[in-house]
């Protein structure tokens, strides 16, 4: 905690509300509140930028949007569709483009917020995934963090659906089908959300108050409860130098922080204005209103529901037929099944890694992703198997730009989608353990000065230079792996961990995460490396 205290300008207005409210130890405290300064932690306030710009951005596009399935002609400034028929949804969304001032801008900065907002979210998982940010005592903002995900997944797909354009109806078309062929469930929430037969007059009032109201309410509840979880529990640190578990180094809340945070998020305002004014998406006037009976190619979803979009592609045309009813397996395998292994999968992965390596403690400091070659190489496994499906997801643009067949796509495709995330983790782990290492030669040899000594026997070499402190301490953030817990006690009696299935389970996963962990530690005469191996000694 810093020791600063706050300056006279905020004095006065602190005592002002202290004497009403008493409140001036809180205050006084939490101004010096310490943020690490590690540019990593400021991908998450994009995210909280992203979603500031999009609530003001929606506020003014929602007093001219008309949320109705009633059919009326066009009639306005955008000529080539004067006299068309088309929903009062459309065309007011034609009418906030081409007849409201600045209309067009608003929703180009809308629409690019929100692909900003889920680019940093996921960003910033990523984050805190690699370095293993959301170990105890964070597991609650982690699974937060997913939540605010999986909304904000359909808060796009719903908001994009709104102006009714061909390329919403057609996403909304594959909506429908995807409720249907959820067993049981599946036409009870269809006629839930659309009101009817597809695509009916109720299902754009519907998403609106879905997508003005209740997900941007649930996601501000959100944001608030990571903030103060956040807040209450304090960021989480890069490893420096003199960094332990109980001391956070950085700047105060107040002035630096708040300054620094200010500036960012005029930065991310005017990036988002740019791309807004320069950068045109979602031209619904091109796609023209939904017409079931049409199709347009090449129609891609925005990126975050790409994944989606690759999986329903690639998988196979099975149908099961049972009892009378018929189950797509078609769709309901990828609609359900890829986004549950990888939201499924991450929700559970701090309880799954604690107690696999039985570590239970506090952390306050990041891993180094080197460090943790198990984790590291699961995430880049998560990644893989998550980039192909969004790649899948426009494989007829892959065919049509790189002249190739599109079922030869949809086959490589399917293939990489088994083989690829193993062939990440491989790597990933083999890349970590050699960068370890690395760091281990570094710690026990030092740096290549670039110094070339010759002997007097006439061999050359290059003279090592221990590493610098700052460097050091960040090579020695790494610990040991904790040893595996004995199978028996001095009696031979199994331990209860070890018994069982899922006792041997444990074991085993234990024994794969730690048995080819390499020790990056201080040694007086060198260092060994795996295998007992011991690097050639440089002479100087």
């Amino acid at each position: 905690m810093s020791e600063a205290t706050a300056p006279k300008a905020v004095e006065g207005p602190l005592n002002f509300l202290d004497d009403r409210l008493g409140s001036t130890g809180f205050l006084n405290r939490n101004l010096k509140k310490v943020f690490p300064d590690h540019w990593s932690f400021m991908l998450g306030e994009i995210a909280l930028y992203s979603f500031i710009i999009l609530l003001l951005t929606g506020t003014f596009l929602t007093l001219w949007f008309k949320p109705s399935m009633m059919e009326v002609v066009y009639d306005g400034s955008y000529t080539k569709l004067n006299g068309v028929k088309m929903s009062e949804a459309y065309a007011s969304t034609l009418h906030i483009t081409f007849d409201v001032r600045g209309g067009l801008l608003m929703r180009q900065i809308h629409h690019w917020a929100a692909i900003l907002f889920m680019a940093s979210i996921l960003a910033h998982m990523l984050r805190v995934f690699f370095t293993g940010a959301y170990r105890k005592p964070r597991e609650l903002n982690w699974l937060i963090g997913i939540t605010m995900f999986v909304l904000g997944m359909l808060e796009g797909l719903f908001g994009y659906s709104l102006p009714d354009d061909l390329l919403s109806g057609t996403g909304l078309r594959i909506t429908q089908g995807v409720l249907e062929s959820i067993p049981v469930v599946g036409t009870y929430g269809y006629m839930f959300l659309f009101g009817g037969e597809f695509p009916g007059q109720d299902i754009v009032p519907r998403l609106f108050t879905l997508h003005i109201l209740l997900i941007p309410g649930l996601i501000l509840g959100l944001v608030t409860a990571h903030m103060m979880i956040m807040w209450h529990q304090k960021h989480t640190a890069m490893p420096v130098k003199n960094q332990t578990e109980e001391q956070v180094y950085g700047y105060p809340f107040y002035p630096v922080f708040m300054a620094k945070t200010g500036a960012y998020f005029l930065f991310t305002f005017g990036v988002l204005a740019l791309l807004g004014t320069f950068a045109q998406i979602n031209p619904i006037w091109l796609f023209g209103p939904y017409d079931p009976g049409a199709i347009s190619a090449g129609s891609q979803p925005d990126w975050y529901m790409g994944v989606l979009e690759g999986a329903l592609r690639i998988m196979p045309n099975w149908e099961i037929t049972a009892w009378g009813h018929t189950l797509s397996l078609n769709v309901l395998i990828p609609a359900l099944v890829p986004l549950g292994i990888i939201f499924t999968g991450a929700a559970l992965w701090p309880f799954i890694e604690a107690w696999v390596t039985g570590d239970k403690r506090p952390h306050h400091v990041n891993d180094r992703p080197r460090n943790a070659p198990v984790r590291t190489a699961v995430g880049m496994a998560a990644v893989t198997f998550y980039g192909l499906l969004w790649v899948a997801g426009a494989n007829d643009v892959v065919a049509d730009k790189f002249h190739v067949s599109l079922y030869a796509t949809t086959w490589f495709f399917r293939v990489t989608f088994f083989i690829g995330p193993v062939i990440a983790y491989v790597i990933t782990k083999r890349f970590c353990l050699g960068l370890q290492r690395k760091d281990a030669e570094t710690v026990a040899h030092g740096v290549e000065s670039g110094t070339i000594l010759m002997s007097p026997d006439g061999k050359f070499s290059e003279r090592h230079e221990p590493a610098r402190d700052e460097q050091r301490a960040v090579l020695l953030s790494k610990e040991t792996a904790r040893p595996e817990a004995p199978a028996v006690d001095a009696n031979g009696v199994p331990a209860p961990s070890t018994k069982g299935p899922v006792g041997h389970l444990r074991s085993r996963l234990q024994r794969a995460w730690t048995f080819d962990d390499i020790p990056v530690e201080e040694h007086e005469h060198g260092h060994e490396v795996e295998g007992g191996r011991r690097p050639e000694q440089i002479e100087h």
